[in-house]
């Protein structure tokens, strides 16, 4: 192979096929999902589609809960913590502890049969290209496999060719599920067909096909195998249909889909799946100078060993060792994995995005919305891909009536709720038996948020306007959930810090709470989001003038005695100091409740809430470092967010670049995504911040086509750790705040533009469509 025809910051490689799903590629076209193993003789690939559950919906509502709930209510108010979780347990949990879970579709297998054993060995994935390939020679025949999941066809597709004719000889077999499907058998003289359910009276039906062509030779079936002979070449499709999507016609359309994709040459898919992938993709380019040494060069695998040094090293010598490149790779991949796993049209991503090979997968690979989902999305318009947004606007839709009902039954209040989970029909219940995270009514309160965030970056108010009421909904919910405390504030309860449990004065330890600090904060942004949007959409005047009322009676955040951000409204201990949840800094990140420059005072808080919660082992898993990166960031600390970059990759982050909690959740490469965006460039507060938490080591650099809130894109371009030069799009109009620490002229195209400097900020007026550039 030729590294220097490779872009090194695009390219996952390695020298041997995958010994693990950690190991493994992952392909995919936002609905069907593929994890590549690269076997020689023997190829594996897991197969998902995204709409595959554990079955039906269930109604999980405790029917006790209205009655728990005042219960637990009132105990608590009178610190009677104790018997207030006993009585959540009993009679507000829901009475079937769990909503359905992602399940795998199967698994694909290719046998390969070739004279020799295979040698030069190497495998890759393109993602500039989103195509997944193995190349390997055996008895003087080269052969090479390449995958990818084609949005624009609806197919994953495998193609083989060898460097002599006739050399291609390949059966290729649907199975897997723990043989938890019906039926796999011919369905054409050259496709296949498996399918299947996934149990429950309303449970979720699918079919795939495996259709094939070949250059040569033959392709026919035997028994329930796909079978090529003496072919030049031969490509493989897979189409899914099912139930969720397509009723009971599944089966029919994932024929028509795999029909219509083998009267196509692999030329023909590849061009349109390439066309449709890399107009997302390349919109954004990062570029960091390589001061590896040489390292870039490993295999990626070897790539992040490296930064754990050796066997005895000092902890000084493990910081020095350096790789910028890899970490533009890490920012790419990420943009590479939203692309392949949340396309419109398709499923939100879960705990593992779209990839997942367990029939009973860790926390049921469900949709975690206590940070986790959120986190999947933090990328989504920074980095310019707002269609990947859609996904999860639509799982909040789904969930509208069932939190309805779920507000209405267990809290007796109009509009919609959800706790700490849901899942593909938008499940609304506690979710598990675990008092740490069950009872926390604040998930849909957090999901609204991201379609603010959606039209903050993009100005589009026919968006807002479509998804107003359900911003307003969830707000609806707290104007009568909310509680007055002792002190005449408005608060939660019974709530929880997430997953987190404190101990009082008198040793007891709890969970459930009134007016956890992250609580107040969510409502805080969600009030104030929906009363904004009122304002811009002018409209709904009395409703959001009684928001603003309300946010007058929330509690103040508190700075408690370790000079830390109070997590509850107690300044308690907490059982655990190292906790992986930093839920309290929401106010931070993604929040910007709390700002250095606007919140001196508790932006210094903050820091002292990180440093305590890290010295006692806190970022220990991989999503949670990655907040922690955001956090740094947003404090304008680039050697913290770089050091826990730096940590996330050694540490938390397994040899297919895939994020390791462990076992493996997505969220952490999102997480770390937007970190390294973070670091780059900051827009909330009303003004564009460049260059705000630049790490030393990336050095010179530049990044285009990133989005800033008010409709704005940028590039900019750094030498020696200082702006050189940044490029803003103006999409929508208007002013423009910038701040970028430097002394600044701004033109446009047609000349000089009148700038006002205020400090550090220069703002000026901007037209849309129109280019405009900063120069030091």
């Amino acid at each position: 192979m030729d590294l220097q025809k490779i872009d090194l910051q695009k390219t996952l490689w390695y020298k041997k096929p995958a010994a693990d799903f950690n190991h493994a590629l992952p392909v995919g076209n936002g609905r069907i999902g593929g994890m590549v193993y690269g076997g020689t003789a023997s190829e594996l690939i897991s197969l998902n589609e995204d709409s595959i559950w554990s079955g039906g919906r269930r109604e999980r509502n405790n029917p006790d809960a209205l009655e728990g709930f005042r219960e637990v209510r009132s105990l608590l108010k009178e610190g009677r913590i104790s018997e207030a979780e006993k009585i959540a347990f009993e009679k507000m949990q829901g009475v079937t502890y769990n909503s359905r879970h992602y399940m795998p579709l199967g698994k694909l297998r290719i046998e390969m049969d070739f004279e020799g054993k295979a040698r030069e060995y190497i495998r890759m994935l393109d993602l500039e290209r989103a195509v997944a390939s193995v190349s390997f020679t055996a008895n003087d025949v080269k052969y090479e496999r390449e995958v990818f999941v084609s949005a624009p066809d609806n197919v994953l597709a495998v193609h083989i060719k060898s460097s002599e004719p006739g050399m291609v000889n390949v059966k290729a077999i649907l199975e897997g599920r723990d043989d938890y499907y019906d039926d796999c058998r011919p369905c054409k003289e050259n496709a296949i067909m498996y399918n299947g359910g996934t149990g429950s009276r309303s449970g979720i039906s699918f079919a795939a096909v495996l259709g094939a062509s070949s250059v040569g030779g033959r392709v026919y079936t035997l028994g329930g195998k796909l079978i090529a002979e003496n072919a030049d070449e031969v490509t493989f499709v897979m189409s899914v249909g099912t139930s969720f999507y397509h009723g009971e016609s599944y089966e029919e359309s994932a024929v028509l889909d795999a029909e219509y994709a083998m009267e196509c040459s692999c030329e023909e898919l590849m061009y349109r799946h390439i066309n449709d992938y890399r107009e997302l993709f390349s919109r954004v380019s990062i570029d960091l100078e390589d001061n590896s040494e040489g390292g870039s060069s490993l295999p990626t695998d070897e790539r992040l060993n490296r930064l754990n040094g050796d066997e005895g090293d000092y902890k000084e010598c493990k910081l020095a060792i350096m790789d910028a490149g890899l970490m533009a790779l890490y920012f790419n991949y990420g943009r590479y994995l939203m692309i392949s796993a949340s396309r419109p049209g398709s499923q939100a991503m879960n705990l593992q995005g779209i990839w997942n090979e367990d029939m009973w997968p860790a926390w049921g690979s469900r949709y975690t919305v206590n940070v986790n989902t959120q986190m999947n999305y933090w990328p989504a318009e920074v980095c310019n891909l707002s269609e990947c947004h859609m996904p999860l606007f639509d799982l909040i839709e789904r969930m509208r009536e069932p939190g309805r009902k779920t507000a209405k039954e267990m809290y007796g209040c109009n509009g919609f709720v959800c706790h700490h989970n849901t899942d593909i029909w938008g499940d609304t219940a506690p979710q598990d038996l675990w008092m740490p995270s069950t009872i926390w009514p604040m998930g849909a309160a957090w999901l609204c948020l991201h379609i603010y965030e959606h039209y903050l970056f993009t100005g589009d108010k026919e968006f807002l306007s479509e998804k107003y009421d359900t911003m307003r909904e969830a707000a609806l919910f707290f104007t009568e959930y909310l509680m007055e405390n002792d002190e005449g504030y408005l608060v939660t309860g019974p709530s929880l810090s997430p997953e987190n449990t404190y101990r009082t004065a008198d040793g007891t330890e709890g969970c459930l709470c009134l007016g956890p600090a992250m609580d107040t904060e969510i409502i805080t942004a969600l009030f104030s989001a929906v009363a904004e949007s009122s304002d811009i959409l002018g409209r709904d005047e009395e409703f959001a003038g009684k928001l603003r009322e309300m946010l007058q009676k929330l509690p103040p955040l508190k700075i408690g005695k370790y000079g830390q951000i109070q997590e509850w409204a107690e300044d308690y201990d907490e059982v655990e100091a190292g906790h992986r949840h930093v839920s309290h800094l929401f106010a931070l990140h993604p929040a910007d409740i709390i700002t250095p420059s606007k919140t001196p005072g508790l932006a210094k808080a903050a820091r002292a809430t990180l440093v305590r919660r890290l010295i006692h082992g806190s970022g220990h898993i991989g999503w949670s470092r990655a907040w922690i990166m955001n956090m740094w960031a947003r404090l304008g600390d680039g050697g913290m967010a770089y050091e826990h970059m730096r940590q996330l990759l050694a540490g938390s982050t397994s040899p297919n670049m895939l994020n390791s909690h462990p076992p493996f959740q997505i969220d952490g490469n999102f997480g770390g995504t937007a970190a390294v965006a973070e670091c780059l460039l900051q827009s909330h507060g009303g003004e564009i911040h460049l260059l705000p938490a630049l790490p030393t080591p990336w050095k010179n650099g530049s990044i285009s086509g990133l989005c800033a809130r008010g409709g704005f894109e940028v590039s900019i371009k750094w030498k020696d750790g200082k702006l050189l030069e940044a490029d803003i799009l103006s999409v929508n109009g208007g002013m423009c705040n910038v701040r970028c620490g430097e002394a600044v002229s701004v033109s446009s195209p047609e000349g000089a533009v009148d700038a006002r400097t205020d400090g550090s900020v220069v703002s000026f007026m901007t037209n849309p469509g129109q280019t405009y550039c900063l120069r030091i």
